[in-house]
């Protein structure tokens, strides 16, 4: 199926995703901190930008959207049109995702993550903050 947009609209809607403060990651802030846990957010210093930063346990946590991270969930498929570019651009943002990850982990960063299929509904979302909750305890 061809895209009904002309490339400029394609474009212009594109570029109003938003790279911080999304719902999957607004849920995992909220309860985080709903468990105690404090942090910061998008530490600019520290490779990749991770969404949630966590000093006194060393952690970092990328909250990941399956779209744009390639998952391999019912969300993470390759879209029927333009599929050469989409693939390319899912590898370079795996690419790209594995580069900050070592590069975090060299600096002595724990390095979690979270997909947004994870948080899908209420009680999906508790398993996978508790999962994580253990996961930061235990780097600690």
């Amino acid at each position: 199926m061809a895209d009904t947009l002309t490339h400029q609209q394609r474009s212009e809607r594109m570029s109003r995703i938003r790279g911080a403060d999304t719902s999957p990651e607004l849920q995992v802030r909220r309860g985080l901190h709903a468990m105690g846990f404090r942090f910061r957010l998008h530490d600019r210093a520290l490779p990749g930008r991770p969404d949630v930063v966590m000093r006194k346990y060393a952690t970092v946590i990328f909250v990941q959207g399956c779209y744009w991270h390639a998952h391999h969930c019912q969300k993470g498929r390759i879209p029927a049109t333009n599929t050469l570019f989409w693939k390319e651009k899912f590898e370079s943002n795996r690419k790209r995702d594995a580069r900050s990850a070592r590069k975090l982990r060299a600096m002595g960063w724990h390095v979690l993550h979270i997909w947004e299929c994870e948080l899908r509904t209420p009680s999906l979302r508790s398993r996978a903050l508790e999962k994580l909750a253990r996961k930061i305890r235990r780097a600690f």
